[in-house]
């Protein structure tokens, strides 16, 4: 198997790739510097990418290979996958529900797609039905739908086939370069079909003629197998050329991924963890490691992840006010509110404080939620706990709320991580409750919690029942 990969995690993706015996091609300078290996220009097969929050990977291509990539990609209990119900590159008729300012909500049946009116050749507005394809597949965890596009192509690694086109392009940045593939492409032997046209990506230029055939033949395969004649009849997928799966990485996993890129470069305790945080974070990680004159000082049996200088520099700072995210297992994030940090412990420890609104009860508390009550949550980076007292006005306690999750990260604009069902509740009288445990049951047999991340959900929340 081919695979390109990008992003915060390539090291460490790299090895793990080149340890199970797949290629890793178009590789990057840094990564042909670090390896002792032949990274090729043959059309990927699969191509694996950070999400733009860091949070995670989308895997992207041949159905089979994006299966057997994600195997190589859960190296911790507490790695989520999710398959995309609206994968890149999947063709389908959809139909307008809804017209926003910029663009339109598309019906694709499983899900839902937005399509940018610079997209559409025509006019757009709701009952419309049109054949769109997926530009850009969406994270169930970030708040965004798939963005659509109304021509139709098909692509396999450095070749695409454009229906509507004509001719051959080369997307080059190297003009010369471009003319001499856009010359040879007759050389294959291989025509497009009638009424496609095909575009070169610049990888094509390194390519050697048997990748490029390979890469022509596989996409004309797939553009034959797209029934462009056929009459738009909605909401259906036409066709789908490949596959997207999105992988989040839990702490554990971040870790986990720090062992495989030390083994390669000088890695320090968290890299994973705080390239994950911000922009601003990833790059003062890689000059931290720029610096370093001994890659040992990074390897230290007895390292610990620098909390507090990591807070210290990006915050969250007592003051600072964090979102609280509410992963859960089937891949969507609930944002629980805005909290303010009241107090921030070295041992990485944030004391939060909600004031609530009036309205309801609280989960499980069984305890009208009434204005002027405030909730004071205590998380610690890397527990897979953490508790919410909630007190009324007059400073009585009404309850306590213990969430049983993975283990807590305490980014700075936010409080991260995937709640695993079941929880521990100790109401205004005193008694303790476990509850949910159906819930994680059935996520189980489900297949969105893994057997191992459900028996350790339930080895601390037996432990919380006892300590509370």
């Amino acid at each position: 198997m081919n695979v390109c990969i990008r992003g915060i995690y390539t090291t460490a993706l790299t090895r793990r790739f080149l340890d199970a015996g797949h290629a890793v091609v178009d590789a990057s300078d840094p990564i042909r510097e670090r390896f002792d290996a032949n990274f090729g220009a043959a059309p990927n097969d699969v191509r694996v990418e950070t999400t733009r929050d860091r949070q995670g990977v989308g895997v992207a291509g041949d159905a089979d290979a994006v299966a057997t990539a994600v195997d190589e990609l859960t190296p911790t209990r507490d790695t989520f996958t999710w398959d995309s119900p609206a994968p890149r590159d999947a063709i389908f008729d959809a139909r307008v529900t809804e017209t926003l300012g910029s663009g339109a909500i598309c019906d694709l049946g499983d899900t839902e797609g937005f399509l940018p009116f610079g997209n559409a050749a025509d006019h757009v507005t709701v009952g419309d039905q049109l054949r769109v394809r997926v530009a850009e597949s969406a994270a169930p965890w970030i708040d965004r739908r798939p963005v659509l596009d109304t021509d139709v192509r098909v692509r396999a690694g450095p070749a695409t086939l454009v229906h509507g086109a004509s001719g051959v392009t080369v997307d080059a940045r190297d003009d010369a370069a471009g003319r001499e593939l856009a010359g040879m492409t007759d050389l294959l032997g291989i025509d497009p079909p009638d009424g496609w046209g095909l575009r070169w990506a610049d990888a094509a230029t390194d390519a050697d003629m048997a990748a490029l055939e390979a890469a022509l033949s596989r996409a004309v395969d797939r553009a034959e197998a797209v029934p462009v004649g056929d009459p738009v009849d909605p909401v259906r997928r036409v066709a789908a050329p490949g596959a997207t799966t999105w992988v989040w990485f839990g702490r554990e996993a971040r870790f986990a991924l720090d062992a495989d890129r030390r083994a390669v470069t000088a890695t320090m305790h968290g890299h994973h963890r705080v390239k994950a945080a911000s922009s601003d974070a990833s790059r003062a990680v890689d000059l931290v490691e720029a610096l370093s004159t001994d890659g040992d000082e990074f390897a230290r049996a007895d390292g610990d992840f620098p909390f507090e200088a990591v807070t210290d520099t990006f915050g969250p700072l007592a003051g600072d006010s964090v979102r609280l995210e509410h992963g859960k297992p089937d891949g969507r994030l609930i944002v629980l509110g805005r909290a303010d940090v009241a107090d921030r412990d070295p041992d990485g420890t944030l004391t939060l404080r909600r004031e609530m609104t009036a309205g309801g009860t609280y989960d499980a508390l069984g305890v009208d939620r009434e204005s002027g009550d405030v909730a004071t949550t205590k998380v610690r980076e890397g527990r897979w706990w953490y508790p919410t007292v909630y007190r009324g006005a007059d400073g009585e306690r009404k309850g306590t709320y213990v969430n049983v999750c993975t283990p807590v990260e305490c980014f700075p604009d936010a409080v991260r991580y995937v709640d695993l069902h079941v929880d521990v509740v100790k109401g205004p009288d005193g008694e303790v409750r476990r509850v949910d445990d159906d819930e994680l049951d059935a996520a189980v047999d489900a297949g969105r919690v893994s057997p191992a991340l459900a028996e350790k959900a339930r080895s601390v929340a037996s432990s919380l029942e006892n300590a509370i």
